[in-house]
This record gives structure tokens, C-alpha cells and sequence, in this order.
């Protein structure tokens, strides 16, 4: 019988194999074989895992900080993490959902990875948030529950909308509201007027990953990623230049944001080249370059 079953030639994490396909309660579900642990494997598993956004959200969480001459409370980053990372599995096990439903559109290879292991991340994004809560409850002031509440009800009414198909772009596209709520979460622990430039600039950096992943998963949104990409670049150099003996901290921590931006211009150059699943996890670890900062600043 299973030599009967047509074959599917996939990207495995690590090395492209041709495997069967096989057929679980009425979809097609595609199988995968175990990838090599090395350096690339791991972080192709970083980002199927969804921990690619919380990562993501802590390093500039904590960047921010760092740029505003502030301390972040013990509680801030575990509870950033965990929101985040419940956020981003519901939203791929939803997904998931609709591209089940329109004859497997839209799925990439995290879409397939949650649906593998749906019954194991479905319970930890559940229980994240349960610990999320607790924390909140336990160690939240209650001036900063008012304000994460309205944050965290745009972001539901974000998301509802978007599975339910309703969004409209006419004033704003999705991944323009996808890059202002990720900016937003992250800002607000440390949020300071010091911080205005890189704040602005990371919203645009947010704005560009998700177009960017957009339009290399999409032929339906042609755009010219690396010149937008340069051109972002570019102006927070100019910016971050002029800005530096005025406010050295927001100055570089923008710098490391203009690195960002023209690390995804030479992602967009190297597009063809690099796999599927490559392109979108570098697509993500380019946003870790404030870590580089982070790390030289603790030693001095």
C-alpha cells in the first residue's frame, strides 16, 4: 500500500528528501524525517518553534532599556516571552486551520510543524499563558494593567479580524499593525522620549521583516524588497550619524536597526539561493544585531 502513495519532494530542516505523503482524516498531511543537529539545523528549529518572536521581542525589550538609562522589572521579560510566544503558536495553529480548509494554501513549513506537534504546543501555549498570567496578577502594578490591557485587546482584535478574514487595507495593511503591536509590546516596559528614534525606526524595521516574508512566500505582492530595505537603511545610518553625540545610546541602538534593514536587503539578493526555510529564519535572526550591542556594552 505505500508504495502505491504519490511522492512529495519537501524541504526537510536540514537536506531536501523525496518522502511519501500520507492521508490523515482527509487532508494531506506532510511527513518529515529527523533533521541533523548542526548549527543551521538548530536554528531552523528556532523558528518552527515560534521562539524566533519572543526572542526577538526580549533582545530589544532589553535594548530599549538599556538605550532609555532604565531597568526592567524581573517580571517584564518572562511575561513578554511567554504572551508572545502563546500569540504567535495560536496564530499558526489558525493558520493552519484555514489552509486545511482551502486545500493546504498558505502552508509553509512552520504552518506543517505546528500541525505535527499540535497537541504538544497547543497545551504549552495554553499553559504559557496561565503563567503569564499568574505573573501579571502576582507582580503587575495596576497603572501598568490598564495599559497592557488596551495593548493586549488591539491585539486580539488584530487577530480576530485577520482569521476571520475582515481586515481591510484601506488606511492600514496587515503588516504594518503586525509591526506597530510587536513595536508597541516591546517599548512599553522602557518606554521614554529618549527613545523615540530607535522606537520609530524598529516599528519600520518590524513593518519591512513582515513584508519581506511577504512578498518571498507571495507572487501575488511584487515589490523591489532590498532597494525599500536600503533606503530604510540608509536613513537610519544618516540618523543615527547625526544623532550620536546627542544620544549615543539611541544612536547606535538605530544603528543596529539600519544593520537590520540592509542584512534583509542582502537576504532579498540572495533570496534564490537560500531555501525556503533558510530565507525565513534569517529573515528573523538579522533582528538580533541589538544583542551584539547588548553583549559589547556589559563588558565595559
Amino acid at each position: 500500500m505505500a508504495a502505491t502513495l504519490p511522492q512529495l519532494r519537501i524541504e526537510n530542516p536540514v537536506s531536501t528528501q523525496t518522502i511519501p505523503e500520507r492521508k490523515n482524516q482527509g487532508h494531506w498531511i506532510q511527513q518529515r524525517s529527523p533533521s541533523r543537529f548542526n548549527a543551521l539545523g538548530l536554528a531552523h528549529h528556532w523558528h518552527l518553534a515560534s521562539l524566533d518572536a519572543p526572542t526577538v521581542a526580549v533582545v530589544w525589550s532589553i535594548a530599549f532599556a538599556w538605550s532609555a538609562h532604565s531597568h526592567l522589572a524581573p517580571w517584564v521579560l518572562p511575561l513578554e516571552a511567554l504572551v508572545v510566544w502563546a500569540a504567535y503558536v495560536g496564530d499558526r495553529l489558525l493558520d493552519v486551520k484555514q489552509g486545511l480548509q482551502h486545500d493546504d494554501a498558505g502552508m509553509r513549513d512552520r504552518h506543517w510543524f505546528h500541525w505535527r506537534h499540535r497537541r504538544v504546543l497547543a497545551p504549552l501555549a495554553i499553559a504559557a499563558l496561565v503563567g503569564a498570567a499568574c505573573i501579571a496578577v502576582r507582580w503587575m502594578p495596576i497603572l501598568i494593567w490598564k495599559r497592557d490591557s488596551m495593548l493586549g485587546l488591539a491585539s486580539l482584535a488584530y487577530f480576530s479580524r485577520v482569521h476571520r478574514g475582515q481586515l481591510r487595507e484601506r488606511l492600514f495593511s496587515k503588516e504594518m499593525l503586525v509591526g506597530v503591536l510587536f513595536t508597541s509590546g516591546c517599548a512599553l516596559p522602557s518606554l521614554s522620549w529618549n527613545n523615540a528614534m530607535p522606537i520609530t525606526f524598529f516599528a519600520a524595521l518590524a513593518w519591512l521583516n513582515c513584508v519581506a516574508i511577504e512578498n518571498w512566500e507571495s507572487s501575488t505582492h511584487p515589490r523591489n524588497i532590498s532597494a525599500i530595505a536600503f533606503r530604510i537603511a540608509l536613513i537610519g545610518f544618516a540618523v543615527a550619524t547625526f544623532s550620536l553625540a546627542l544620544q549615543p545610546r539611541a544612536a547606535l541602538l538605530l544603528g543596529c536597526g539600519a544593520a537590520s534593514a540592509a542584512l534583509l536587503a542582502v537576504l532579498d539578493h540572495l533570496r534564490h539561493r537560500l531555501t525556503p526555510l533558510s530565507l525565513r529564519t534569517f529573515a528573523d535572526l538579522v533582528l538580533l544585531t541589538p544583542a551584539i550591542l547588548l553583549a559589547t556594552a556589559s563588558f565595559r
